[in-house]
């Protein structure tokens, strides 16, 4: 399964689940439930932390270690920069 963590800067992909049910909970209030569309938009150069757009509504910054915890299935149609 990949995560929010393997996609690359333009990438996106489907919210399947989550590996932390704590984290799940936080992530599930700011809008990020199964089946929402998410994107990569940067990572900061030392690789944390992550700048994603949830259902291009708005952005979020992630720890990679909160990153590793979003299951996702990666969309065919994910652009790349």
């Amino acid at each position: 399964m990949k995560t929010v963590a393997d996609l690359k800067e333009g990438e996106k992909g489907k919210i399947s689940a989550f590996l932390d049910n704590k984290l799940a909970l936080k992530l599930l209030e700011m809008g990020c439930l199964p089946g929402t569309e998410v994107k990569l938009e940067h990572k900061a150069p030392l690789g944390c932390p992550y700048c994603i757009s949830v259902s291009d509504d708005y952005q979020l910054s992630l720890r990679k270690s909160e990153a590793i915890t979003i299951l996702i299935e990666k969309n065919d149609s994910s652009s790349h920069r």
